[in-house]
């Protein structure tokens, strides 16, 4: 059967995030990489004002709205892939939906905010809930757990019960078992491994390992931009065992390899060109 995916692109309005360390602050900037990667093909538009990259230390809320929203305006006039708004604040969010987001990605899963479930139900838009252990400044002190899948799973069900109780459409929730926030190597490598336990709660799963560290762990990959095969490979994997959004920086590229993957699992393809003249 078919599997179709979307490609989220990640746009970081911050300083000090770990995969790009500040370089799309300025907001013509990020109005250009936003552009760029559309052009590359991302589906979605990932936009964050706040790092969540583990000891990172919360941004006040007015700070983090100046920093995304007009950016959100700028790119909406002019771009035909979905905007997300990555935050854990329902007066964040809102600013973004007004500036014409229409996907909250928030890794509390709507923990963070009492008033954050109330805003997605109430305007209809899409959320992604996702599971952490603890906060940023937290996460990746020694986390523990007697099954991560099995509790991840459980977490990421209550979220949706929670969210659906709150009046939010269940065909408007993504869920995102949370690579990497408040996990070990071990950890990230399992839910991996069993992404299919998370994929059979029903709704469409996010997978977010673009540049992680447990990447540079494997690989010996210092630095988070040298990290793009460990990238691919992660997504590649996710794709076969069911994953269907994968948030990557390399768009391009990674979109490249899931193209060929889905084909694969698919028996479906289609080309995109006229086929390469042999020469050999």
């Amino acid at each position: 059967m078919p599997r179709d995916f979307r490609v989220m692109g990640v746009v970081n309005v911050t300083p000090d995030s770990f995969s790009d360390g500040g370089r799309y602050l300025d907001p013509d900037a990020a109005v250009a990489h936003a552009v760029a990667l559309a052009a590359e093909g991302a589906d979605i538009l990932d936009f964050g004002g706040e790092s969540t990259r583990p000891g990172a230390e919360p941004v006040p809320a007015e700070e983090e709205r100046r920093r995304v929203a007009p950016v959100l305006e700028r790119v909406a006039a002019g771009c035909s892939a979905q905007l997300s708004i990555d935050t854990s604040k329902a007066t964040v969010a809102e600013a973004a939906i007004a500036a014409g987001a229409t996907l909250v990605n928030d890794v509390t899963a709507l923990r963070g905010d009492p008033e954050m479930a109330a805003l997605v139900a109430e305007r209809g838009v899409e959320c992604c809930l996702m599971h952490m252990l603890g906060e940023p400044r937290t996460m990746q002190l020694d986390p523990h757990y007697e099954d991560v899948v099995s509790e991840v799973a459980s977490f990421l069900d209550e979220r949706m019960a929670f969210a659906v109780g709150a009046g939010v459409r269940e065909d408007r929730i993504l869920l995102d078992p949370g690579i990497g926030f408040g996990k070990t190597l071990e950890h990230n490598l399992e839910l991996l491994r069993r992404l299919d336990e998370i994929v059979a709660l029903g709704r469409p799963v996010v997978v977010g390992t673009s540049r992680k560290s447990f990447l540079g762990l494997l690989t010996g990959r210092a630095e988070p931009d040298q990290r793009l095969a460990g990238t691919i490979a992660t997504n590649v994997l996710a794709l076969e065992r069911g994953a269907s959004v994968f948030r990557v920086h390399d768009v391009g590229t990674v979109r490249e390899a899931l193209v060929v993957a889905a084909a694969t699992v698919s028996e479906r393809w289609t080309p995109t060109t006229s086929s390469p003249t042999r020469t050999s």
